[in-house]
């Protein structure tokens, strides 16, 4: 156990998963290697091919590229550091280190959350106002609209890594997480924590409850309006262009959402469970969606195998 006192702590120390036994370090640091590959490898294959292909140049893959780049950054600001904590045995990251990491960790999830929202609006329009589309959701709108999904998570998150700074720590410098995030670290401090927890859970909610409504607002407009066509074909049709579109929300929202609603009915996760599974749904999400992205959307499959096809002639 590593202690300190406020006057001293100068690095915090990675627990990573608690009761890990020495004997798995080298098979979960593979693990997490080929982790950090599929999500290093399959989100700049996808932002590399949506640029060189110009009739991918539309509003829904921007969006895509958008997911990816925070998939990516994601990926690149959490897993590197618990890689070496097993790999090379090296599990201190710097006092200031860790609250750029937490600045990240914090500024991605909120930036995707608001990229969803935005592509949640894609489809709203794409399919309630169709002869419109074109024209309302240019590829500016949603550079835009991403721009600012980008910014203001940008900007509040400042804050709440100042406020965090102004915590005195005098119990312990371990983290218990794989990486640091705000709730790891405030409970380290040696004073009344609670409203420096509230700020931050109050921004938290807000980055994942006013997207996840708008979402669900969009989505049940979609499916309304899709059941007024007539023709059942046509609806099938309807409904596929919004898949890739689901099934990426899904991923992000309802493991968290699951989580959120655990711990207000009162059930609790021990520890090494908890953090297993805040990685899973915080890191399985930015392997899995480009597969997503190029097996369950027409054009990039459709492109693919063209690729494919001329490269075999």
């Amino acid at each position: 156990m590593l202690y300190t006192n406020v006057t001293r702590i100068k690095d915090f120390f990675i627990l990573g998963f608690p009761g890990l036994l020495p004997e798995y370090y080298g098979p979960v640091s593979a693990l997490l290697f080929l982790l950090y590959m599929a999500i290093a490898v399959g989100n700049i294959f996808i932002l590399v091919f949506v640029k060189c292909e110009r009739s991918l140049h539309k509003p829904s893959y921007l969006i895509f590229c958008h997911l990816a780049l925070s998939d990516l950054v994601f990926g690149t600001v959490t897993l590197p550091k618990i890689i070496s904590k097993y790999w090379l045995n090296d599990s201190i990251i710097s006092f200031y280190g860790c609250f750029a990491q937490m600045y990240f960790v914090h500024f991605v999830g909120a930036t995707h959350s608001f990229i969803l929202m935005v592509m949640a609006l894609d489809r709203f329009i794409a399919i309630c106002a169709p002869l419109r589309y074109t024209s309302l959701f240019t590829n500016t709108t949603v550079s835009v609209l991403c721009g600012i999904s980008w910014f203001m998570p940008l900007s509040w998150m400042v804050g709440i890594v100042l406020d965090a700074l102004t915590l005195p720590f005098c119990n312990s410098n371990i983290i218990v997480q794989c990486y640091c995030d705000h709730i790891s670290i405030a409970k380290l401090g040696c004073m009344n924590v609670r409203e420096v927890e509230l700020v931050a859970f109050s921004l938290a909610m807000f980055s994942l409850m006013v997207p996840l409504g708008f979402i669900i607002f969009s989505y049940f407009v979609i499916i309304v309006a899709v059941m007024r066509i007539s023709a059942s074909e046509q609806r099938l049709r309807t409904l596929s262009t919004c898949t890739p579109q689901l099934l990426i929300t899904f991923l992000f929202y309802m493991p968290r959402c699951f989580v959120y609603l655990a711990n207000i009915v009162g059930y609790t996760f021990s520890v090494p469970v908890r953090i297993v599974v805040v990685m899973l749904y915080s890191l399985l999400p930015a392997a899995v969606n480009p597969a997503i992205y190029c097996f369950k959307t027409k054009d990039i499959k459709e492109n693919l195998k063209r690729k494919f096809l001329s490269m075999q002639k």
